[in-house]
């Protein structure tokens, strides 16, 4: 479907040279026989009225498929039958007059001929109408991919969205502990970082898939954040190769293990908490961490989790996986 890019020239010129050898086939066939009746004088008029013919079919083809591909574009298949039949006619007047004017012997009637210009005005007729019915196609085939692609989008904005207004809770809270402890110094840290954050999740509607080096450093931000807050019994192990950082996965993919990480496990003097971050055999970026179940199940609904999922469902077409053996739990996260 190639050849019918109305924008390419020389496929047109392509189309017109092999359509003109199909059309003066039979000339070509009975070229040789013809030839072995005729003297020197007259195989020389025949030689050059027979170039004249391939070259008069190769122009004509030539034209039609570009009045096809142009002006009459959307015309309906009975119009452009028509108008290619003008066209068709007044080329074979043309033609006539051209070789009876040249060689008092030429063959302007017969059913030859009459054979050539009517498949040259149907074939062309077809070709331009299959060429309008398959652009037309086209269109509606990249309307649709658009109108899928920013639904995709859409969708993983309103995802993302949800994480925002927990964690912007959560943040304050902590910022709020720090105020109170009037220890400057760390308050104006966390404020820093709190904003490096903030920035991160408020572009994060304008991105799709970020790098691993993007993510973690989002990660390293806000590492200090929960240190400060939890008095260092929260801790981070992260060891991803500096070659492996130009790998992808979805923005903000994790925020809600972390945040999960805190919702459902004591954090305390007696339970400290360890996160590890690294990548494991199959190219998997693994979040675990220690499991200390809270006395009492916290109030949560699993929202951060399934996010998670419908993300990289969303956008990568993949499956995070969860292990959860009462003593570790641990996520994996496929990257591209």
């Amino acid at each position: 479907m190639n050849l019918l890019d109305k924008n390419s020239v020389l496929k047109s010129v392509l189309i017109s040279l092999v359509g003109a050898v199909f059309i003066v086939y039979p000339n070509i066939a009975c070229f040789a026989w013809d030839l072995s009746f005729l003297d020197e004088a007259a195989r020389t008029s025949h030689i050059w009225f027979f170039v004249f013919r391939y070259v008069f079919f190769t122009v004509l083809i030539f034209m039609l498929v570009k009045l096809n591909m142009g002006k009459m574009e959307a015309f309906s298949l009975r119009k452009r039958f028509l108008h290619n039949f003008v066209a068709t006619a007044v080329a074979y007047a043309l033609y006539v007059g051209v070789s009876v004017s040249c060689c008092t012997k030429a063959d302007c009637f017969g059913s030859v001929l009459l054979f050539q210009f009517s498949v040259v005005w149907l074939i062309c007729s077809f070709f331009g109408h299959v060429s309008y019915l398959y652009s037309v196609q086209v269109k509606k085939e990249q309307e649709i991919e658009q109108l899928k692609i920013d639904n995709l989008q859409s969708r993983c904005n309103a995802l993302a969205n949800q994480i925002n207004p927990h964690f912007f809770f959560n943040s304050l809270n902590g910022l709020t502990a720090l105020i109170r402890k009037k220890d400057d110094e760390k308050t104006l840290v966390y404020v820093n970082k709190l904003s490096d954050v903030f920035r991160y999740i408020l572009q994060s509607d304008k991105k799709g898939l970020v790098t691993l080096e993007d993510e973690l450093e989002f990660v390293h931000a806000f590492r200090y954040m929960m240190e400060v807050r939890f008095a260092n019994k929260l801790v981070f192990h992260i060891d991803v190769p500096v070659e492996r950082m130009s790998l992808k996965l979805p923005v903000l993919s994790i925020l809600p293990l972390i945040d999960n990480v805190v919702v459902h496990n004591m954090i305390d003097s007696q339970h400290k908490m360890e996160v590890r971050i690294y990548l494991n055999e199959r190219t998997e970026l693994v979040v675990s961490n220690p499991v200390y179940p809270k006395l009492s199940p916290s109030a949560t609904n699993g929202t951060g989790i399934k996010n998670l999922e419908n993300r990289f469902c969303l956008m990568m077409n993949r499956q995070i996986r969860i292990e959860d053996d009462g003593t570790t739990y641990a996520v994996f996260l496929p990257l591209t």
